[in-house]
């Protein structure tokens, strides 16, 4: 299955390449490979391309709508950014990493939910976030 069977986001802001795993309504986890040739490294920074923290949160988000989108009691809905909470940028992410984006999903309701999650190369967290969700 492609991000795209489920995640109605389409380039250039469909931020994962591949899913890994998917436990329906609890939690995803896929790959967002950075090649340096999208279009934010241009301008964030000259000369120093780094992937926005902001960015990283979404990636992280649209996994964790992959979780949500695969329970069929959400099949065709569309969660929606409620909030961002904690989240915290722990290293500089550049063009040829690689991000193992993970997201689990915590309450969830038929409107509603939360899920937490992480984005890490090698090993290492870049990012970690709590997430809010409406299901519109």
């Amino acid at each position: 299955m492609r991000p795209e069977d489920l995640l109605p986001h389409r380039p250039p802001f469909l931020f994962v390449d591949e899913i890994v795993n998917i436990a329906p309504g609890e939690s995803a986890t896929g790959w967002w490979k950075l090649s340096g040739e999208e279009w934010f490294f241009e301008g964030h920074f000259p000369g120093r391309p780094t992937l926005p923290g902001v960015l990283m949160c979404e990636a992280i988000a649209q996994v964790g709508a992959l979780a949500v989108l695969a329970d069929e009691r959400f099949a065709g809905r569309l969660p929606l950014f409620g909030g961002i909470d904690k989240a915290r940028f722990r290293r500089q992410v550049v063009p040829g990493d690689e991000l193992l984006l993970e997201c689990t999903m915590g309450r969830l309701s038929s409107r509603a939910g939360r899920g937490s999650g992480t984005a890490a190369v090698n090993g290492e967290v870049a990012c970690e976030v709590d997430l809010m969700f409406v299901i519109a």
